[in-house]
């Protein structure tokens, strides 16, 4: 009788613990080292955009985990250490929503504008409330609200962009037929 190996399905795979740790630290280098300040206090960042894309090749659990590590991260480094929790759970649930979305709405046009866009609608809500709980006010905590609509535009339109050139690249289509 023949003995056969079976890896449980609970144990992730070596290439998607690879590809969501470097996706993580690209999230986090790409919000560290192009920020630009904005006049609330926050910054416009491509970090989003890289968010974003690793939702769409990875999925939205794992994509959510190096969403919500890498932007954290990133928050801890650059002095925001405040926004650190409010990040990792933001950022988390944004990748999350558009993995699933995007795996949803497979092969459509619009699929990456609409993901892209719900994702970042929940990454402004939720930097609203937690700027509200820090100021005691849903007043007061709307004021970063106009900076994280840049923010999450500019994210979104970001990674359309990447999506779209690596639906172009006979590699990157191999690698990664989700996207």
């Amino acid at each position: 009788m023949e003995k056969r190996c079976v890896q449980p399905a609970a144990v992730p795979s070596v290439r998607m613990l690879a590809l969501a740790g470097a996706l993580a630290a690209l999230s986090c280098a790409a919000t560290l080292t192009v920020a630009v300040p904005t006049p609330t206090g926050g910054y416009v960042n491509p970090g989003d955009a890289v968010v974003l894309l690793g939702a769409y090749v990875l999925g939205g659990g794992w994509g959510a985990a190096a969403g919500a590590l890498g932007p954290a991260l990133a928050d801890l480094l650059g002095g925001y250490g405040i926004y650190a929790p409010a990040t990792l759970v933001i950022k988390g649930l944004m990748a999350l929503a558009a993995g699933k979305l995007y795996r949803r709405a497979r092969g459509k046009i619009w699929a990456v504008a609409v993901c892209g866009a719900a994702a970042e609608c929940i990454m402004v809500a939720g930097y609203w409330l937690y700027d509200a709980l820090l100021l005691g006010s849903l007043a007061a905590g709307a004021a970063g609200v106009p900076g994280n609509l840049i923010q999450g535009a500019f994210g979104a339109a970001c990674a359309a962009i990447l999506a779209a050139a690596l639906k172009k690249n006979a590699w990157a289509r191999r690698a990664f037929p989700s996207l």
